[in-house]
């Protein structure tokens, strides 16, 4: 018997590790495919593909182009949430890799206007919404691979592992493009600009080389039975379970929204509305990546103790309290405060509130619809957050007269109303069979 348990702490052990590991690294070469549009729709895109708009006008078609992978990933959560709950996790988070890393080259090989018209941006928004659904896919897979490995009470410290990848791939992302912002400007938008999106084609060899080696979620191997019984998981989800949906939808949406507000379209902001060079908003977004990096795996450390749901809510609590601070801090136009401001609201005040999601989210739905359940609910407060909040900023921008008091007092609502909002979600675990079955696997082995 004590050698059956060492191999089962010991198989265990290596799973769970290999799982958390491989999503995060995995996740990061999406995130960074993700994330390089995104910077470069702020920064480039605006003149490659609408040259014959003034500046405000451009920059806002260039993130309508961006928010277009955001409205394709609820179709992504429930396409993919539906075949995850169904033949498996795995398999789905090798062809979102795919259905990411593909697009993104084939964007560095896409003619812009010059060339081909409005054509070239037609192609930029049907690559974005492949884009856009192959994420809507993966969040929910990678989550669900580490927390559903993980053993009891370190779930939240696992699960932040590919909540950490968003700051690997912002970092990447942002080092790509500001190395190629050191080139001649007429360089850097003729070719310079198409280097980083070449680029994705490594790191989706390397992101399918680790996924492949990750065994299948011992939760979805377990619940196959009810997973039969169920014919279309998505359905069940809204039938039995709409107020956790529309809870994880509002709640999410303003951590969204503050994300890609600090960094999306603070570079537009900055480097447009207050003159601030490129490069040193870049060096900041790449600064608080890295913290990010950090502070995640911290969090979720902590919320294994505190709780996933309290620390959530502490998240949403500061948040609420920097949005007019950062404004202030980056209208200072003074280096220190600038970088400053942009640090703490991506490495700090986000990842508290990232950190805690996958566990936090996983557990209010059951294993044989958990894919769908957490994909869909996030997918959808993708588009309200994260998808729309560019634009929204930029549009109350123009409304307030070039000042950001409008900007803030949406972000800060937005943190209150999730606040009541994840008050209601449920705390008590139910993510957990991993362990038990795993045992009980070895055992039966032997």
């Amino acid at each position: 018997m004590q050698q059956v348990n060492q191999q089962y702490s010991s198989e265990e052990k290596s799973s769970h590790r290999l799982a958390g590991i491989s999503s995060m690294v995995g996740t990061t070469i999406e995130w960074y495919d993700f994330f390089i549009y995104g910077a470069a729709a702020a920064l480039i895109f605006n003149k490659l593909f609408f040259p014959n708009l003034d500046a405000l006008t451009g920059v806002l078609a260039a993130f309508a182009t961006y928010a277009v992978g955001f409205i394709g990933r609820p179709l992504g959560g429930i396409v993919f949430g539906h075949f995850g709950d169904k033949i498996g996790r795995k398999s789905m988070l090798l062809l979102t890799l795919m259905m990411m890393g593909i697009p993104t080259v084939m964007i560095g090989l896409l003619p812009t206007f010059e060339t081909i018209g409005y054509w070239a941006a037609f192609a930029l928004v049907v690559l974005r919404f492949i884009q856009g659904m192959a994420m809507g896919g993966e969040w929910g897979g990678a989550v669900l691979m580490a927390v559903e490995h993980a053993p009891e009470g370190k779930k939240g410290f696992w699960g932040s592992l590919p909540q950490a990848s968003t700051g690997g791939g912002l970092m990447l992302a942002s080092i790509a493009l500001w190395l190629v912002s050191l080139l001649p400007e007429q360089a850097l938008f003729s070719w310079g600009w198409r280097l980083p999106f070449l680029a994705s084609i490594l790191l989706l060899g390397v992101g399918w080389y680790i996924r492949v080696k990750v065994p299948e979620s011992p939760d979805f191997e377990k619940n196959k039975h009810k997973v039969e019984a169920v014919k279309i998981p998505a359905f069940k989800v809204i039938q039995e379970h709409p107020k956790k949906v529309l809870r994880i939808i509002v709640a999410r949406a303003a951590e969204n929204a503050w994300f890609y507000m600090a960094s999306t379209f603070t570079l537009a902001y900055t480097t447009t509305q207050l003159g601030i060079a490129r490069a040193d908003i870049l060096f900041a977004t790449i600064c608080g990546a890295a913290v990010i990096m950090v502070m995640t795996p911290l969090c979720g450390h902590l919320s294994d103790k505190v709780g996933q749901r309290n620390m959530f809510m502490f998240g949403l609590l500061v948040l609420a309290l920097y949005c007019y601070p950062f404004f202030m801090m980056l209208n200072t136009k003074d280096p220190v405060w600038v970088w400053t401001a942009i640090v703490l609201a991506i490495g700090v005040v986000f990842p508290i509130m990232y950190a805690p999601q996958s566990q936090l989210f996983a557990r209010q739905f059951p294993a044989e619809i958990r894919y769908s359940g957490i994909s869909i609910s996030v997918q959808f407060a993708g588009v309200l957050g994260g998808g729309l909040a560019p634009m929204i900023a930029t549009k109350l921008l123009g409304i307030g007269g070039g000042s950001p008091h409008l900007i803030a007092a949406y972000i800060c609502a937005m943190a209150v109303i999730a606040i009541i909002c994840t008050s209601f979600m449920s705390k008590d675990p139910k993510v957990g069979t991993s362990k038990t079955y795993t045992s009980k696997a070895v055992l039966d082995k032997s």
